[in-house]
């Protein structure tokens, strides 16, 4: 039976802002990192540079909107993504 493939995202926040109400931060899965930002009251998420932006930003917006009120600047978070990079 094959085992399921999956990536572990790495996430690094950067900045969070309440009086902005956004979070910067930097993402990284397999060979791949990006910056992003997360504007939480507009539930708006940008995600930089556009190569391989396809394979992170719907996984990485269900684990903003599931966790950022719980996530604080400088420190490191990890989530599956059921997909291998």
């Amino acid at each position: 039976m094959r085992s399921k493939p999956e990536t572990i995202a790495n996430i690094s926040v950067k900045e969070y802002c309440f009086s902005k109400k956004q979070i910067q931060g930097v993402v990284e899965a397999s060979q791949f990192k990006w910056t992003f930002t997360w504007s939480f009251n507009k539930g708006l998420l940008t995600v930089n540079p556009p190569l391989g932006r396809a394979l992170i930003q719907d996984a990485l917006f269900r684990f903003l909107l599931k966790n950022d009120y719980e996530l604080e600047a400088g420190n490191d978070y990890k989530f599956t993504i059921s997909a291998k990079f």
